[in-house]
């Protein structure tokens, strides 16, 4: 295909019809592939030819919208899997194994923390956790010599803190690693971390992507640019025979723009099958075609509505990068010039009591764990996903006993403003 931009990406990347196919991306549904030989199947597993034998591994219509969020972040291969967290565990799990350590941001999604910091530690996996604010000196201490990866995430969830990337992708290329960054919240409508030296991408699709809360999902997507032969002692998966498909090297049979994600697809999804279902990439695919259009829309809304909540009495602070003074703006301003996402983050006077009470008085927006969403969803952590915790463990945690995770949607600003006055005149 041309290059497009990405509004027209969003809508046509990934998939051309031809003469009398479907205009829409057909939904594949089906187990199997039928092949008129052995020796026609036989090239398939033997990574000789192109094509497909059980969707596990690979779908026609899921390989047609990775191929669209591949053309829309600027890489060279990509790959669905069945949720974000299937993607971070196999962009990392791709080049890691025991004995190995990554350094990770340590503002990152709870739940990838803990996949970080519990279950791949239990797989002999060490990470190192680093202030996303660290100095240049602080961070390049983090390393050791079987380091294998740096992760950070575009714009931290819940916290919003927004990832210096071209700090962290020196850091990592210093030391002869790539750069993982999680894309989720501004997608690459708002930010391509490619364009500032990052070397893999992943997002939880379930997000802005899908827009929609239809289906969970996530990909992976490789820029192609990092060459890992340059370090074959430190990735042998991908610069050495890989005994399970007939001694195949990667990098030799593929090239830097198509190793990474090929051993991702056919090692680890063949082994742990965290594949999408047709069904749900379609829906995906449903999402990604309005992208550009809401993407936009959720900025402008959450801009207007933390300039709201900036000036209200009862509102004790503000968190959101789009907002002039808050501490992530200048990075915001240079990674993310036309946006960055419709979460903000925001905490009442009153503490936790004062936030149950405003959660208690919200009419249009709905209470859900859910985030990144066409309409408008609020959650108090403190309250529901960490009720478990104390206030001091909250601090501790960096989701204080106040914070509130606003999300907002796509909904007529004016509306979701008054729903907010609403449940603030109560508290």
């Amino acid at each position: 295909m041309q290059n497009y931009r990405p509004g027209t990406d969003c809508l046509h990347a990934g998939y051309v019809p031809e003469s009398g196919e479907p205009r829409n991306i057909p939904i594949i549904q089906s187990t199997t592939f039928r092949y008129g030989s052995s020796a026609a199947m036989g090239a398939l597993f033997d990574l000789e030819a192109q094509g497909y034998f059980y969707t596990r591994l690979q779908n026609p219509t899921s390989d047609r919208v990775a191929a669209k969020i591949c053309a829309l972040e600027g890489g060279s291969a990509a790959m669905l899997t069945s949720s974000g967290q299937a993607a971070n565990f196999f962009a990392l799990f791709n080049i890691c194994s025991a004995g190995d350590h990554v350094v990770s941001s340590s503002t990152i999604y709870g739940g990838t923390f803990n996949l970080f910091a519990v279950t791949m530690k239990r797989m002999g996996i060490d990470f190192t956790f680093v202030d996303p604010g660290c100095s240049k000196e602080e961070l390049d201490a983090a390393f050791r010599p079987n380091t294998k990866a740096v992760f950070g995430e575009t714009i931290a969830n819940p916290a919003l803190i927004v990832l210096d990337i071209e700090k962290f992708a020196q850091a990592a290329h210093s030391h002869g690693v790539p750069l993982i960054v999680d894309n989720t919240f501004p997608t690459p409508i708002n930010c391509r971390p490619f364009d500032f030296g990052a070397d893999i991408v992943t997002h939880s699709t379930t997000k802005y992507m899908d827009g929609h809360a239809n289906c969970v999902g996530g990909a992976i997507v490789d820029s192609g640019k990092f060459d890992w032969t340059k370090y074959p002692d430190k990735f042998p998966g991908l610069c050495t025979p890989d005994d399970s498909y007939h001694g195949v090297t990667y990098t030799e049979r593929f090239g830097l723009a198509g190793a990474f994600i090929t051993k991702a697809t056919v090692q680890l999804m063949r082994d742990f099958g965290a594949s999408p279902a047709p069904m749900n990439a379609y829906f995906l695919n449903v999402g990604l075609e309005t992208l550009h259009l809401r993407m936009p829309q959720h900025c402008a809304n959450a801009q207007a509505i933390a300039r709201y909540l900036q000036d209200h009495p009862k509102v004790a602070w503000v968190s959101y990068p789009g907002l002039e003074g808050d501490k992530n703006y200048a990075l915001a301003q240079k990674y993310m010039p036309k946006g960055t996402c419709g979460v903000v983050a925001f905490g009442l006077k009153g503490g936790r009591a004062a936030a149950e009470t405003f959660m208690a008085g919200l009419k249009l927006a709905s209470i859900a764990t859910h985030v990144a969403d066409a309409k408008t969803c609020v959650l108090h952590p403190a309250s529901s996903t960490h009720r478990q915790m104390s206030d001091q463990e909250l601090e501790a945690a960096g989701v204080g006993a106040d914070l509130i995770r606003l999300s907002v949607g796509i909904e007529d600003a004016a509306d979701i403003q008054a729903d907010l006055e609403g449940a603030l005149a109560a508290v």
